[in-house]
Parts: structure tokens; sequence; C-alpha cells
């Protein structure tokens, strides 16, 4: 299927000593199987950082031969409208800081629209490094009835020329001989004119093509066409989005909390054995109690919030989630936000720290400053295990609808709406007030529905398994200790103190008066104390307090339905992360906004926390 041609050059680029690239950037708009391809090349011998300077993410990996391949921020052209796309042009361009120049590129667009990616192939290979057009989706293109000949493609670019299929890994013999030097080097092109378009006689079109039979448009995908007529629907369209969401939580608590679940109590029972084994009380206390039932409590929720990323995964490799940023504009309009919004707020059901980087690729400055005062209201994945404990604890597991849907589900996908509805109504009040203006217009490629592809999938959950137990193998743990430790100390003749005349409880008793009219007690207190370190702590700092993995039970006698329903409401609102904090403070360059946005999140948190508590006590819960 691949076919590698390298059209005899006029000057040829230099190459690095030793016939192959060292360094080499992939890029292509987005959409085009760009990072299916990155995941095929590199496996699992990736990172992800930022570029020096701006928090701008991008991912590199290591090739199997040694070399370093660079996934640069998708572009449409090297035009940047947006922070992300100006460094992805400057990477090109050897002018970004701290950031080694490339060697060559491989330059990724999608075989069934050639015709729309023409201008920004010109532009690329306008910039004279050696680059191989890689022509992906060839599966698709044949199974559709289209048609390209790579080889008249090369010779009307004048450049090496590739027809692949990332998904399917047919082609890749192609990228292989080019990064490792064997072939004719491309010609060097005219540099870019100012406004970075390509050079004269560089850019082409699809006409030739056309023309000579080299190129056939594929037939619009049936099934695409049929079923955007139900999901872009006005009215059915955004039901469908709520059962979408409504079958995640299903999956959650019906198959991944009851695993997590068998997982803590299996870890319980090993914590268990080796504690029986460790003839000193103090050390074996050290390690069962602060070190192993704390962690093997985190390690329970790691199947909920992997169960997140996969349905998150799925929507996205299938080609939906360009829908629901679609259905999210016509709701973003009304608050003053527009579609490019959505993008950076689902990552937040990640983590709120990579969704306000994301919000880089908004070109609107208040746009993208609202976006980044509401991302800490969605729901993200480190919530999960404390709503996942306080649900399983206190709301039963009754069935509604036959067994369609669970109150437990309903409880979750609520604590989910109540975080987008203070997401929506803030942004609207700073529409009103400190961020007046026009929303900026919104335009997002569609692309065509695709099965989601195993591989990305596994190394998602790959991905975020490893981001989660370095969580909790470095920042927890040492939490687990210190808790432990000064939930025992002053020691007494060389026995600890109990908890409740512990440093500990001094600490817990001068922020419980805070906390009763929620109804919460101070080792509640103490547990979102050290959640502003790492959400996830506050259930290992439970089960450290309270002796146990399952601190559910030990809560359920302490603060009762009303008072987990306002806890509940409490940590859906406040904001509670440090790291989010200072990606704040970096990326507004100003305390002003992290402060603002801290304070504003606490007081709403607290006042929706106390009506709840009251609410609450009122109906007699």
């Amino acid at each position: 299927m691949s076919t590698l041609i390298a059209p005899a050059p006029a000057t040829v680029a230099p190459r690095p000593a030793g016939g192959a690239y060292r360094t080499v950037g992939l890029i292509g708009p987005p959409n085009v199987g760009k990072t299916t391809l990155f995941n095929r090349l590199t496996g699992m011998r990736q990172k992800v950082s930022n570029y020096s300077g701006v928090t701008v993410e991008h991912r590199s990996g290591k090739l199997k031969s040694g070399q370093t391949v660079v996934d640069l921020p998708g572009v449409w052209s090297l035009t940047p409208e947006s922070e992300d796309q100006k460094i992805a042009v400057n990477v090109l361009m050897g002018k970004q800081h701290n950031v080694a120049k490339l060697d060559a590129v491989l330059l990724v667009v999608d075989g069934t629209q050639l015709h729309r990616y023409m201008t920004l192939i010109g532009q690329v290979l306008a910039c004279g490094l050696p680059t191989l057009v890689l022509i992906n989706m060839a599966d698709e293109l044949t199974a559709r009835k289209g048609f390209i000949d790579p080889l008249a493609v090369a010779r009307e670019l004048g450049a090496p020329t590739a027809l692949i299929s990332a998904s399917r890994g047919t082609g890749m013999d192609a990228i292989t001989r080019f990064l490792s030097g064997e072939h004719a080097a491309a010609a060097l092109l005219p540099v870019l004119q100012a406004g970075g378009n390509a050079a004269p006689g560089c850019a082409t079109d699809c006409n030739n093509l056309t023309k000579t039979g080299a190129y056939r448009r594929p037939n619009h995908s049936r099934f695409t066409r049929e079923f955007d007529r139900w999901a872009l629907h006005p009215v059915i369209g955004p039901i469908l989005c709520l059962l979408f969401i409504m079958a995640a939580f299903q999956i959650m608590f019906r198959a991944a909390y009851p695993a997590g679940t068998a997982l803590s109590n299996w870890l319980s029972a090993i914590g268990a054995t080796i504690g029986a084994h460790i003839p000193n009380a103090i050390v074996s206390a050290i390690l069962v109690d602060g070190i192993w039932n704390g962690v093997a409590s985190v390690l329970g929720f790691l199947p909920t919030i992997l169960c997140m990323f996969v349905v998150i995964t799925v929507l996205e490799d299938s080609g939906y989630m360009a829908r629901a940023a679609v259905i999210a504009d016509r709701t973003m309009g009304r608050v003053g936000l527009n579609g490019r919004s959505f993008l950076p707020l689902l990552s937040a059901y990640a983590c709120a720290v990579p969704a306000i980087m994301a919000t880089r690729a908004i070109p609107s400055k208040k746009d993208r400053l609202a976006t980044i005062l509401i991302a800490p209201f969605m729901t993200c994945s480190a919530r999960l295990p404390v709503y996942a404990l306080l649900i399983a604890a206190f709301i039963p597991a009754r069935k509604l609808l036959g067994n369609a849907l669970g109150l437990q589900a309903i409880t979750m996908m609520l604590l989910y709406a109540l975080g987008l509805l203070a997401a929506l109504f803030t942004a609207k009040l700073l529409n009103f007030s400190m961020l007046k203006g026009q929303p900026s217009l919104f335009a997002i490629e569609l692309p065509n529905y695709r099965l989601p592809r195993l591989r990305t999938i596994l190394l998602a959950i790959y991905d975020r398994s490893k981001v989660f137990l370095k969580q909790v193998g470095t920042v927890i743990l040492v939490l687990n200790l210190a808790v432990w430790f000064l939930s025992h100390m002053p020691f007494h003749n060389g026995q600890p103190s109990e908890v409740g005349a512990s440093y500990l409880a001094h600490l817990g008793d001068l922020i419980e008066p805070l906390l009763r009219p929620l109804g919460l007690t101070r080792n509640v207190g103490i547990s979102l104390l050290t959640a502003f370190v790492a959400r996830e702590s506050v259930v290992s700092t439970l089960a450290t307090l309270y002796g146990s993995v399952n601190a559910g039970v030990a809560l359920r006698a302490e603060i009762g339905l009303a008072g987990a329903l306002a806890l509940l409401v409490f940590f859906a609102l406040a904001m509670q992360c440090t790291a989010t904090l200072a990606v704040v403070r970096r990326e507004t360059n100003s305390w002003k906004w992290p402060l603002v946005q801290m304070g504003y999140m606490t007081v709403l948190a607290y006042a929706a926390s106390f009506v709840t508590y009251r609410i609450a006590l009122a109906f007699h819960v």
C-alpha cells in the first residue's frame, strides 16, 4: 500500500552525519490520524512535557532506532491563530527556544480529503526541511471508492510521498526508509514569504491530479451522513449526548467500582498479613496503617478513573467528540463563549491543569481567560475517588427504570451536572461584568465516524495509569505518612498518642467551627486540607485517620447523609488544588486571577454546601 517517491532534487537538503535523521517533527491538521501514527511509531516510549517558557504540552517519543519524534500541535496553515499553533510553527522553523532543531518532517494529511490540505503541504515543503508527505487513511479511501496515485502526487509536489494507514499499520516501511535516509532527499524549495504563505510555485492544488486521473475524491460516508442527522439535531443531539454520559456512569458503578472494591479488599488483606508478621507494633502501624492502607484505599479507585478515560478516548477516537463540541456551542453561545472552549473544558474532566494549558488554542483572549476561570468547576478525575466513596457509602444501589439506570449513577451524573452548571453560570457572570465583549466565531471540522482503535485505547489506559500510580507513589504516599505521624504525635514513653490527643486533632479543632454549619467534622476538615496538595488524598487521609481501608462505614456514623450531601457539593465546587492555582498564575501572568478564582469558588462552595445541608435537614434525610 505504501509508495515512497523521491524525485531527483536540484539541490540536496543537508542530512545529519550517518544518514539518519535524529529529531523528526510530526505535523499536520487535526483529525487526520497524526496521534494514531505517533502512537504506532513510538508505542510506550513516550513522554509529555511543556515547551520551555510556555505551558503548551508536546509529546515526544523514541523510535526503536533511537530517533526522536516530536508530535507538534495540529495546524491548518503556517499562519498561526493561537498560541499552540505559533509554537508548532516556531519549532518547524527552528526558532523555538531550548527545542532542538528538526532534521526532518513527517507531514500527515487525510487521503479522503487531500484537496483541503494542498496549501498546508506547500507551506511546509517551502520550509526547506527534508519532508515525507504521508497520505493517511488509505484503507478508508479505498473503502469509499476513492483513488490516489502517490507517484503522481510526488511528482506534483516535488517531495517524497507515501500512502499509508496508521490505524492498520500499512505503509510504515516507507517511514522507516525515509528516517534512515535511504532515499534521495527532497529538493530545497523557496523559503516562506511574509505572512506564512508558500512562495510562488511551491503550493499546488488537486486540479492537475484530478484531470489526469491521479486523484479521485471518495464518496461521502453514508453512515456519517445518516448518523449526523440525529447527532447534530437540535433536540435529539443533546439527548443522545446525555445517554452516552449516563451509560458511562452506569458502567462505572456496575463494573469499575465493584472491581475497585475487590482490589481494595485484596490489598487490605495483604496489608493485614504483612502487619501480623512484623513484631514491632510501631513499625507495623507505620507500614500498614500509615502507608499500605492509605495507598490501597486510593488504588481501589483506579478502575473507576480508567473507565472514565476509556469513555473519553472512545468518544474522541470515534469522531463523536467534534459533534459534542457543536452541540455545546449552542449552549455556550448563551453564556458568552463558543465551541472552542468545549474541548479544553472536556479535558478538564481528566485534570484542570492540562485543560488550562489547552486554552492556548483559543484565539480570543476574552474567551481564553473565561475558560481558564471556569475550567476547575469541571469534575476532574481526582474528584472521582471522593465521589465514589461517598456515593457508595450513603446512596443506596437502587435500580430505576427496571435495570437500565441506578440511583448511584444518577447521583454521580448530577454532581457532574452541578460542576457544569456552576461553570456556565460563572461564564455568564464574567460576560456581564469583568469580561464584557462579543463572543468569537466558532468553526470545527467534523471528521467521519470511525471505529475506535484498540491500540489508542490501551495507550490511553497505560498513560493514565502511569500518571495515577506516580501520584500514589509520591505525593499521596508522603501525605499519608505525614498524616499518620501528625495523628499519633507526640509520643509518650515510646508509645503514640491517641488520634484525639494528637497534633492533627488540634489542627482539626481550629477549623471545625467553620465546618460545623455544614454538618462536617474535624476529620473531614483535615482531609480537605490535604486535598489542596492532591485531591485523591482525601480518601487515603480518612482511611489513615479511621484506621481502615473502607472509610465510608466510619463516615456514615460520623456525618450522616445530610453532611455527606453537603460534602459532595463542597467538593464539586471548591478549588482545592494548588497545582491548578499555580498554572492559572502562569497562564495569566498575574496573581489577581488565581486569587479571585480561589476566593469565588470557595465562597460559592461553602454557600452551596450550607444550603444543601439545611435543605437535607428540613427533609429529614
